[in-house]
């Protein structure tokens, strides 16, 4: 990419299967524009519905063993129009304390009380429940993987928890669709469990714009009828949807692009940690590169880009004080000479900065 004028080799993006610059995606995307023109032109219930929206909502249903989907402009939209519809003011909401921010707005702006539960403590969250018996309704939410460190939410846990307090289950997979799971079905999929209702987007391992909710027909319908982001928003230009199902089309015909991708993050997390930095574990393409002092994670980040490597530093507020990091992401579309080239810059300035 192009920075300030610099051409450098980014590891930045969320565009984990190198799906977005496709030649087969990108002639979807302009096949669509000269058939159906630039814009939906108002929303999906007045006249912006076309064909090109059932033929994705299947694909994303059926990618995620579900028998109907939604497609909305964003998955900040999906989120919001979700949980503001099924959720109201005689409900509890229980969620994960390191959520999305989209997650937390959704629940907010649902108007159920909502209370927070430290990361991935399900002590914490049982807690929060064994005294939810005055509420009509219980959700747990959280992330299928969180997006700063790349982590998963203990899904089949939270699936008997749920099930076991009479609660309903509620992920927000945006960055598992694609990555993890047989075939990129998600996070649910990779830990071997069924959540019934999921929440995604389009713009990360798909490539594409949009977010999408997949769930049981009924619960497909209500939202059509009920969420507010989608009946009082224009729709998806017809590119952004013919781009998006031809990625899933891709997606499935070349499968080596998530084994690739996998592969790298493995690769890239052993690497760095063998030379003597923190970063978290998971699976995932997404790796924090914790330093902890902002002005040093500042000063490396800097440092990289003076290399023409673009990894960015996330600090305060976005984690807690004396959290901040480097945030690498990875691609399958990156090659190894440039993923070796990322490790030894930052091997390189991470010594002369005193970090490892």
């Amino acid at each position: 990419m192009v920075l300030d004028g610099r051409r450098v080799t980014q590891f930045a993006s969320n565009d984990y299967l190198g799906l977005s610059r496709h030649p087969l995606v990108v002639e979807a995307g302009i096949d669509a524009l000269r058939k159906y023109g630039n814009s939906a032109t108002a929303s999906r219930l007045i006249c912006g519905n076309h064909e090109l929206y059932p033929k994705l909502e299947k694909r994303l249903a059926d990618l995620k063993g579900k028998a109907a989907a939604l497609v909305f402009p964003t998955g900040y939209m999906a989120n919001l129009g979700a949980l503001s519809a099924l959720v109201g003011t005689d409900d509890l909401i229980v969620m994960d304390k390191l959520n999305h921010a989209s997650l937390y707005d959704a629940c907010r702006l649902s108007g159920a009380t909502v209370k927070r539960y430290a990361h991935n403590n399900l002590e914490h969250l049982e807690k929060h429940l064994a005294q939810a018996g005055r509420y009509r309704r219980r959700y747990i939410v959280t992330d299928g993987v969180f997006s700063v460190d790349g982590d998963l939410a203990p899904l089949p846990e939270l699936v008997d928890l749920a099930r076991d307090r009479d609660c309903r289950l509620v992920i927000d997979d945006a960055h598992g669709t694609g990555v993890l799971g047989p075939a990129g079905r998600g996070t649910s999929a990779h830990l071997k469990t069924e959540v019934p209702l999921e929440i995604g987007t389009l713009s990360k391992g798909i490539g594409a714009l949009g977010g999408f909710v997949v769930a049981d027909r009924e619960t497909i319908e209500f939202l059509i009828n009920k969420a507010r982001p989608f009946i009082f928003t224009t729709g998806l230009p017809p590119a952004t949807l013919a781009a998006a199902a031809s990625s899933l089309e891709v997606m499935a015909d070349e499968p080596w692009r998530q084994e690739r991708v996998l592969k790298l993050a493995k690769y890239v997390r052993s690497a760095l940690e063998n030379a003597g930095f923190t970063v978290s574990q998971g699976p995932t393409p997404i790796i924090p590169i914790i330093i902890g002092d902002e002005q040093t994670t500042l000063r490396m980040a800097a440092a990289c880009l003076e290399n023409n490597l673009f990894v960015p530093a996330v600090r305060h507020p976005t984690v807690p004080l004396n959290q901040a990091r480097l945030r690498m992401t990875l691609s399958a579309a990156h090659s190894d000479a440039e993923v070796e080239m990322s490790i030894e810059i930052l091997c390189r300035e991470g010594r002369k900065t005193g970090l490892i």
